[in-house]
């Protein structure tokens, strides 16, 4: 007959067991998401010089073995923005990499402890500087500098032609790229309310204190004046903010995306966008853009402003895991896979407006 094991003892395995599984599971999780979030492409920190300031930047790399690459130039949209985006920029990199082409992006500055303040910044200034980053990788021996383009989000739309202007480029990835900066701000507020179910006399309140904030911006108010006007209810505007505004609210790309005439452009829009009008962007970009034939549109009906899925930016959980534990699949089907196929077309002029 066995003798039976003691209490004590049994309850000391049963717990030293759970603490094993629970060990192996942690530990499978952490390699999961270790491998979800490694990227096939090497990323180097590099330092720009642009008049007399310093732009902290990323170039990631594909793992391809040859000398040369193309080069993707990254513009970020509306607010502090690192270099990668808080990681969100990788898949994109990535999916470059895969079409045999370098990506380049910085810190926006005052953004990670790079010096100056974003908030400083004109939409001809953050065109400046990418100029200057243009110029800094056409010195490099590995970048193609017949092969150099942009990406650019949302703000970016009124940085990308003016950068065109100033040197020349062979693409512009353009996401979301507003046109008009008051009619995006009118649109962006009128969806907010309906998407919040705001009632007649909330939306005549806003659209009333919107209307004040233009003939204030129109007046060259100061930020102390604005907050005079709101009866000291400033709404999270600052006095740096209220400068920026004040510097870019007339930013209207119409005439600028004349710059891309000829260059083809590959311009990406969401189904679920509350930020930007993309009906009215998609009208400007045909009426400006149509004539040289190197228009390519693509629609995301499931995606959001940032072009992650609708279903998963509802919820910061599933933001949260999707990011860690499948970071790729944050973004809209089709989106990055899209990217990829336009940078590998680029030489085949197969560049015609088309929708999916």
């Amino acid at each position: 007959m066995c003798p039976k094991t003691p209490p004590r003892r049994r309850g000391l395995r049963v717990a030293v067991w759970s603490l094993v599984a629970v060990l192996v599971v942690a530990a499978g999780l952490v390699g999961v998401v270790l491998w979800q979030n490694s990227y096939d492409m090497d990323e180097q920190r590099v330092t720009i010089r642009h008049g007399g300031h310093t732009l902290n930047g990323v170039l990631a790399i594909p793992r391809d073995g040859r000398k040369q690459h193309g080069l993707v130039v990254y513009v970020h949209g509306d607010g502090p923005v690192d270099a990668t985006h808080d990681d969100g920029y990788k898949p994109m990199w990535e999916a470059n990499a895969k079409a045999g082409y370098a990506s380049l992006s910085w810190d926006k500055p005052g953004v990670a402890g790079a010096p100056g303040d974003w908030l400083d910044q004109s939409m001809d200034d953050r065109a400046d500087e990418a100029a200057a980053a243009i110029a800094w990788a056409r010195a490099r021996p590995d970048i193609d500098g017949n092969r150099i383009g942009l990406w650019g989000a949302s703000q970016a739309g009124w940085v990308l032609p003016k950068t065109a202007a100033k040197t020349p480029v062979s693409f512009v990835i353009a996401v979301s790229p507003a046109i008009n900066w008051l009619r995006q701000g009118r649109y962006n507020l009128l969806a907010e309310l309906r998407a919040d179910g705001a009632s007649a006399a909330r939306t005549k309140a806003e659209v009333a204190r919107s209307d004040t904030t233009r003939r204030l911006l129109g007046r060259h108010a100061t930020f102390e004046e604005y907050v005079g006007a709101m009866r000291g209810d400033a709404d999270g505007m600052t006095a740096a903010r209220w400068g920026f505004i004040s510097k870019n609210y007339t930013a209207d790309a119409t005439r600028d995306l004349r710059a891309l005439r000829g260059v083809p452009v590959l311009l990406t829009l969401a189904g679920h966008d509350i930020n930007v009008d993309t009906a009215d962007t998609e009208r400007v970009y045909h009426k400006t853009l149509d004539a040289g034939g190197a228009l390519a549109v693509r629609h995301y009906p499931d995606a959001t402003h940032s072009l992650l899925k609708q279903s998963i930016e509802q919820s910061d959980l599933k933001i949260t895991l999707t990011a860690l534990l499948s970071p790729r699949s944050l973004f809209a089907d089709g989106f990055l896979d899209g990217q990829r196929k336009f940078l590998k077309e680029l030489g085949r002029g197969s560049h015609a407006t088309a929708r999916p």
